[in-house]
């Protein structure tokens, strides 16, 4: 590289860095300014500082893309990051995107929603800690601060989770939260210090750079992919370890989009940045398969009884959370970062839009087809769908389980179609629920050059039993719900479902019983009111 192009690149990777730099310092300022006119100029600089920050991500994008048609064979631009403590490749630029992008919104949201609202001064700081800690675990090649950063987005999170202190079952749900967070910063610290008794050091790339220790496999290997896996599962709020998810809705609307929207995320990303360092399936990879799987199932079947539009919501996410780490469980990674970004962005936007979904909802749906038309619709749609992966298998990996849920997909989008609409129109209907397959064929040909080679995962043949059954067991409870309504052995199981099969309460019960006992315990400091970063002595 000449000398132009390598100044340029570091330049490019310095302002990268400096950017959740800049978001720490701002956070800081506006904890500690005490004026109106100065806080409001704190929220529209944190907003430029979004936009740089996707504009700097742009131009890694381009670095990264220029390098890849020079066809250099060593990774110049990791290299050059290494010696700010970057790691700068394609899933971190995408993750950078989504995160700046979905804090900006986000952002420009709570700055109308929190206007006369008294916790609004405290939500930016914290706010903005939790977006810089975020794009902190994004960029580092450092596990070590990758684990910090992991602690500090879950500690700035607790603050804006109990925004409003006079609530008390917000602060019950929040120190819920803090108690599983707590167990899951156990075990990424644990599943760290595994990597590094194996490996012998705490950098990613020096990590999967080491293909002899990687073959070679330990013990300790296996232990950190089953810690991972574990962590995975509490910060996507797995069953059954999804209570706290459910009841921390009382927080405002933005925190609520910040949770499902970004940071519950976070448990994907974890297997996304670490999976090069395991070599093939590991027994992390059977717990995310197997939890991932039931919860996947469990939480749609849920989701499609409630009748309150955040609790529909936060079943979503468990679902759609169960879905991604089902993914990486089956190594379809390229699958997993796309459902990652595509989640992110949905969640956003249902979430800052709830209170136009409640109104949506009050309105009479569209009237349903009869059973058999719906049915005759969907298989259609399904076999168009089946034939066309048939022929280009490479679409779903050459996976058969993700072409299952890929048709049931299609075919669930086909039972939509209402009565009363003219043949014309349900061929165009059913013709978009096809056109389901090209469009996800092309979305997975965008991200995919961002993931890592993984050409030597396979998948075991129980994995394989394992997530057929979960398809089979979505497809037939679902039109059990869906078309059975009017039997009595239905009514009963949707019943139960509304509940989320209770899976949650052996370890909600013991969470709210030490949550009760920390929330007795008098505090040996006061906050300041309006100033979040200040703590005091009680007289």
């Amino acid at each position: 590289m000449n000398p132009i192009a390598e100044f340029s690149s570091l330049l490019v990777l310095a302002v990268w860095l400096m950017l959740p730099v800049a978001l720490f310092g701002l956070a800081g300022l506006s904890g500690w300014l005490k004026s109106p006119l100065k806080l409001n100029h704190c929220w529209h600089i944190a907003g430029w500082l979004m936009v740089l920050s996707m504009a700097a991500s742009l131009l890694v994008a381009a670095l990264l893309v220029i390098q890849a048609v020079a066809g250099s064979d060593s990774n110049i631009l990791a290299t050059l990051g290494s010696r700010f403590g970057l790691y700068p490749d394609g899933i971190a630029v995408w993750m950078a995107l989504m995160v700046a992008f979905v804090g900006w919104v986000i952002l420009r949201f709570a700055n109308n929603y929190l206007s006369q609202d008294p916790g609004r001064d405290r939500f930016l700081p914290w706010f903005l800690v939790t977006i810089a800690s975020v794009l902190v675990l994004v960029f580092t090649n450092n596990l070590l601060i990758l684990a910090g950063a992991w602690i500090g987005v879950s500690l700035a999170l607790h603050h804006l989770l109990t925004l409003y202190q006079d609530r008390p079952q917000a602060r019950m749900a929040a120190v819920q939260k803090f108690i599983v967070s707590r167990a899951g910063d156990a075990l990424v610290i644990s599943g760290v210090v595994l990597l590094y008794l194996h490996y012998g050091t705490f950098y990613l790339p020096e990590m999967v750079a080491n293909e002899t220790a990687r073959t070679g496999g330990s013990l300790e290997l296996t232990m950190a992919s089953v810690a991972l896996a574990l962590a995975a599962i509490l910060k996507c709020a797995q069953i059954p370890f999804h209570g706290w998810l459910i009841r921390v809705m009382e927080a405002p609307t933005p925190v609520s989009a910040l949770l499902h929207a970004g940071v519950i995320n976070l448990g994907g990303f974890l297997w996304l940045r670490l999976f090069p360092v395991f070599e093939g399936f590991t027994a992390g990879h059977l717990i995310l398969l197997v939890i991932g799987g039931l919860t996947a199932v469990i939480a749609v079947l849920t989701m499609m009884t409630q009748y309150s539009v955040k609790h529909a919501l936060a079943w979503s996410t468990c679902a759609q959370m169960g879905f991604m780490l089902f993914e990486i469980g089956m190594g379809a990674y390229t699958l997993a970062l796309l459902h990652l970004l595509a989640h992110s962005l949905y969640k956003a936007h249902s979430f800052l839009a709830s209170g136009r979904t409640v109104v949506v909802s009050a309105a009479g749906g569209f009237p349903e087809s009869p059973v058999p038309s719906r049915l005759l619709w969907a298989g259609s749609t399904g076999l168009v769908a089946t034939l066309i992966l048939f022929q280009a298998p490479w679409i779903v990996e050459h996976n058969p389980v993700f072409g299952a849920l890929l048709v049931l997909a299609v075919a669930a989008a086909a039972m939509g179609i209402p009565a009363g609409a003219t043949a014309s129109v349900k061929l165009k209907l059913a013709g978009m629920a096809v056109f389901l397959v090209p469009v996800y064929s092309l979305l997975h040909t965008l991200v995919g050059p961002a993931v890592p080679v993984h050409e030597g995962f396979t998948v075991p043949p129980v994995g394989y039993a394992l997530g057929a059954a979960m398809v089979a067991l979505l497809a037939v409870c679902s039109l059990l719900i869906v078309l059975g309504a009017r039997f009595r052995a239905t009514r009963v199981l949707c019943a139960h479902f509304r509940q989320g099969l209770y899976l949650e309460l052996p370890f909600d019960r013991l969470t709210r019983q030490l949550a009760a006992e920390a929330l007795r315990v008098p505090s040996m400091f006061r906050r300041v009111p309006h100033h979040p970063f200040r703590l005091e002595e009680r007289s």
